[in-house]
């Protein structure tokens, strides 16, 4: 049987792995504080690359990189295998730059994605809010992402095509995990409900802009008539 090339890419062939990228926070109790915690931090997170429901992913990811905000030690973290995570303490939200490394088999250069760091929740009505601030609920952030690995080399077609698999998220209601359809659902709902409300406040915008050059119009003639 001949060899499985690293460099002779498989033509007309493409292959997808789903992954889940993000961050879980949750607020610290002051009454519980973990010894050495600086003073300033209010919350304990941590920010991870995963599987699809925790599928493994590292026969195909050689590494994956978290680049955090400048004011923490040693910014850059480097996880080499999994869990693909990165824990710390804070009290600020920022954007986390994360760099995906493939297997040398993959012949694949790194990829990027970009993920802003939640500490607190953002979605709901004023009495929602509060009662999860006063609950101390972690605050979950997660998004979904596809691989796509076009025309792979042979060595990594045959990892991806004998290894694991391209699980998707549930479409079970009441599904658990990082990321699901339902999840999904719920934020659009959320975001279409957002453009409603920025709808209505230009609607009101024009109508009052329309009024004033009504106004204006007005009173321009009546000058002109004096």
């Amino acid at each position: 049987m001949p060899s499985v090339s690293n460099t002779k890419r498989v033509k007309g062939v493409s292959i997808f792995r789903p992954f889940v990228y993000g961050s879980i926070a949750t607020p610290v109790n002051p009454d519980k504080k973990p010894p050495n915690l600086p003073p300033d931090h209010t919350h304990q997170w941590t920010v991870s690359v995963k599987g699809v429901d925790g599928v493994d992913i590292s026969h195909f990811i050689k590494k994956v990189q978290f680049k955090l905000h400048d004011t923490y030690a040693n910014p850059l973290r480097t996880c080499e295998s999994p869990p693909f995570e990165v824990s710390e303490t804070g009290w600020g939200e920022f954007e986390i730059v994360i760099k995906i490394w493939f297997i040398p088999e993959s012949g694949e250069k790194p990829q990027s994605c970009f993920h802003f760091l939640k500490l607190h929740p953002y979605v709901g009505d004023k009495a929602e809010l509060e009662l999860a601030r006063q609950q101390r609920r972690p605050v979950l952030s997660y998004s979904y992402d596809e691989l796509v690995f076009n025309e792979p080399t042979e060595a990594m077609y045959d990892i991806l095509t004998s290894k694991g698999s391209a699980r998707l998220p549930s479409r079970a209601r009441g599904a658990r995990g990082e990321f699901t359809e339902e999840s999904e659902a719920m934020e659009l709902d959320r975001i279409n409900a957002g453009m409603q409300i920025v709808k209505e406040h230009i609607d009101k915008a024009k109508e009052s802009l329309l009024a004033k050059e009504k106004a204006v119009a007005e009173l321009k003639a009546e000058r002109e008539k004096k």
